[in-house]
C-alpha cells in the first residue's frame, strides 16, 4: 500500500509518527457487522477516533457504510460537519443549555438526559423553527449522565409533549460489560427493557434502542438490539483481557520512530533524569526522539520495550518529554533505523500493563503533535 498523509510537508518529515491502516479498520467494521446481524452500527470516534485521527477515520467510516457516528463533544461534531460529513452524528456527552442552538444549526443528534434538558432543547428548536433530533439517555447503573431507570417514565412522558423534538433513539451504557462476571451487565439490560416497556404499554412505536458498547456486543448478543456502538473494538483492540474474543479484529495503529543517536555508556554512568538506571558493564544505548510530550507515558520508564531490527529492547532511564533511551546491550542499530513503539507484538495491552493503565488510555494519549499517516 502507498502511504497517504494529511500532514504538511514539515510535519511529515518528523521521524516519530503513527501509521493508521484504513484497510484494517474496514475489515474490523465488516467483522462487527457480520457478528451483530441486522443491528445498525454506530462507529465511535471520540477522543480523536481513539488516537487514530478524527476526520480521516470519520470519512473512511462513512465510505464503509457506517450507519451512525458517535462522538463525545459538540466541538467534534461541528468539525465533522465542516469537513463535509453528512452522516447522522450522535453527541454522547452532556450538554450545556447555551450549546443547543449550535447542535441544531449543525444538524447534530442530541443526548437528552433529563426532563429539564429536554425542555431546553424543545424551546430552542421552537425558537429556531426546526425539529431537534434526540436520543433519550437512561442511567441503568453507570451513575454518569442520564435519568435513573426508576424515574425514566418522567422523561419519556415529557418527550411525548414536546412538539419540536423527534425522539429518534433511547439508550443506556454498560458499566461492567468487559468483566468475566456479567451479573451487573445483565441487570442493566433488564432495567433497560423495563424502561422500554413504557412504549409497549401505550402501544407507541419504540425509538431506536441501543446499549451495547464494544464489550457488550462481544459478550452479550441479546444486548445488540437495534444498534451497537463499537469503540475500541473497531480499532482492533479488545476492551479487556477478560472479554470473550467472539469477533476477530486486528489493531490498525502502529506508532513508529527512528534512532536519533547511538552511544556506548560505561558502567556506573546512569542514564536520564533521576539516575534511575545504570549498567555494570559497557552497553550500547540509543536515543529515540519521542517522549511523554507525545503521549509516551513517563510511567513506561525502565519498564517498556521497543522493537528495532526485529529485536525487542528495554527502555532504560526515565522517559523524557521529547526523548527516551533504549539499551541494546551488545545489539546493533544505526542512526535512522526504524523503531516500533506500538504495533506488532508490542500491543496496546502490553504497553498498558507496563504503564499500569488500560489500552484506551494508551491509544488516546498519543497526542496531535505526532503526525498520522494513513495507509
Amino acid at each position: 500500500m502507498t502511504p497517504a498523509t494529511i500532514c504538511s510537508d514539515d510535519d511529515a518529515v518528523r521521524p516519530t509518527h503513527v501509521e493508521v491502516n484504513l484497510g484494517l479498520l474496514a475489515q474490523n467494521l465488516a467483522a462487527i457487522r457480520c457478528h451483530v446481524g441486522s443491528a445498525q452500527v454506530m462507529t465511535i470516534l471520540k477522543a480523536n477516533a481513539y488516537g487514530h485521527g478524527l476526520v480521516p477515520v470519520a470519512h473512511h467510516m462513512v465510505q464503509c457504510g457506517a450507519d451512525y457516528l458517535g462522538i463525545a463533544f459538540l466541538e467534534e461534531g461541528i468539525l465533522l460537519r465542516r469537513e463535509g460529513i453528512t452522516t447522522p452524528i450522535l453527541v454522547l456527552g452532556g450538554i450545556a443549555g447555551e450549546q443547543i442552538p449550535l447542535f441544531l444549526k449543525h444538524d447534530l443528534t442530541i443526548t437528552a438526559p433529563s426532563v429539564e434538558k429536554l425542555r431546553l432543547i424543545d424551546e430552542a428548536a421552537a425558537a429556531m423553527g426546526v425539529k431537534a433530533r434526540v436520543h433519550l439517555k437512561i442511567d441503568t447503573g453507570m451513575e454518569r449522565i442520564g435519568i435513573h431507570y426508576y424515574s425514566a417514565d418522567q422523561l419519556l412522558e415529557a418527550s411525548l409533549q414536546c412538539k419540536h423534538i423527534e425522539v429518534e433513539g433511547i439508550y443506556s451504557h454498560f458499566a461492567n460489560a468487559d468483566a468475566a462476571e456479567l451479573s451487573h451487565t445483565r441487570l442493566q439490560l433488564e432495567r433497560f427493557h423495563d424502561v422500554l416497556s413504557f412504549y409497549e404499554k401505550r402501544s407507541l412505536p419504540v425509538p431506536l434502542r441501543h446499549i451495547a458498547n464494544s464489550a457488550g456486543l462481544l459478550q452479550m448478543t441479546d444486548s445488540h438490539l437495534d444498534l451497537v456502538r463499537p469503540g475500541i473494538l473497531l480499532y482492533g483492540v479488545y476492551p479487556s483481557a477478560e472479554c470473550v474474543r467472539s469477533i476477530a479484529v486486528k489493531p490498525a495503529l502502529t506508532w513508529k520512530s527512528r534512532v536519533a543517536y547511538f552511544k556506548v555508556v560505561q558502567p556506573g554512568h546512569p542514564v536520564s533524569y533521576g539516575s534511575t538506571w545504570q549498567s555494570v558493564h559497557p552497553v550500547r544505548v540509543v536515543t529515540i526522539p519521542v517522549g511523554y510530550g507525545d503521549g509516551y507515558f513517563r510511567a513506561l520508564s525502565n519498564k517498556a520495550q521497543v522493537s528495532i531490527r526485529g529485536q525487542r529492547y528495554p527502555v532504560v532511564g526515565r522517559v523524557c518529554m521529547d526523548a527516551l533511551m533504549v539499551n541494546l546491550e551488545q545489539g546493533t542499530a544505526y542512526n535512522g533505523d526504524e523503531v516500533t513503539l506500538l504495533g506488532g507484538d508490542i500491543t496496546a495491552d502490553a504497553m498498558a500493563n507496563w504503564a499500569g493503565t488500560i489500552p484506551y488510555e494508551v491509544l488516546t494519549n498519543i497526542n496531535t503533535r505526532v503526525p498520522r499517516v494513513y495507509l
